[in-house]
């Protein structure tokens, strides 16, 4: 971070050691679905959780990490995560909602709280992407909570267009900060500056600390370098036509 000298982030692939769950300002999961529910222990893994959110602890999900399972939420979508992080991505296995998944050519992306510390220094943008919609906060005609507040929004699906909330922050009443951001799916989409540093202020701000005036300022990633499987999309094959049958 060019003009946030300091910073320090521990990348883990495992659960984080207690050490480490101590000292975090904040705790980000990028993952397939919810990470905690997912690694083992998950009851354990909720508890030290909470434990860290009790001391204001914030808490950031990006895209499938801000996912539950039916098997993760109670018959009427309750989890902690909903209080944690304000809203979450319904999986089509949960009994009381669904939220959608679909990748869009060109989903535009804009600003919906243009005073939020978060969203200095960032503008609209249009990504082939898979952003989330119809995400679930809680009961009420899918409102956001009093505390809640959304950051993007985008108009979704193109064929049937509604204002649907793709980032969201929450001001717990722990002191704590959660910040949730149904995209990116592609890994090339993390060149975007926008989007980038629509995340990286996020996650400054759950930390508690100040958001630079233009927003965080990074230098471009070389996304090879991390050796992902993909960082171009590749689309599917298209699936093999039928043969014609015949008949003797």
């Amino acid at each position: 971070m060019i003009n946030l000298p300091g910073m320090k982030a521990d990348v883990v692939e495992a659960w984080p050691d207690k050490t480490l769950r101590d000292a975090a300002a904040t705790i980000v999961f990028i993952g397939d679905t919810f990470p905690a529910g997912r690694f083992p222990n998950p009851t354990q893994n909720l508890a030290d959780l909470d434990a860290m959110m009790q001391r204001g602890c914030g808490i950031v999900c990006v895209h499938y990490a801000t996912g539950l399972l039916g098997e993760d939420v109670t018959p009427e979508g309750d989890h902690p995560l909903l209080r944690w992080l304000g809203g979450y991505f319904a999986n089509r296995s949960c009994p009381h909602h669904e939220s959608f998944a679909r990748i869009f050519n060109a989903a535009t992306v804009t600003p919906a709280a243009a005073q939020h510390p978060i969203a200095r220094g960032w503008k609209e943008f249009t990504l082939h992407d898979e952003p989330y919609i119809n995400n679930y906060f809680g009961k009420g005609e899918n409102k956001l909570a009093p505390n809640v507040t959304a950051i993007a929004t985008s108009m979704l699906p193109p064929e049937a267009p509604k204002r649907e909330t793709v980032a969201w922050c929450v001001e717990r009443p722990d002191g704590g900060r959660g910040f949730g951001i149904v995209m990116p799916h592609f890994y090339k989409n993390w060149t975007n500056e926008d989007l980038r540093r629509c995340i990286l202020n996020a996650i400054i701000w759950t930390a508690k600390l100040e958001v630079p005036a233009g927003g965080v300022q990074t230098t471009l990633p070389e996304l090879k370098d991390f050796k992902p499987v993909a960082v171009d999309y590749v689309p599917p094959p298209p699936k093999p036509k039928a043969k014609p049958v015949s008949h003797p």
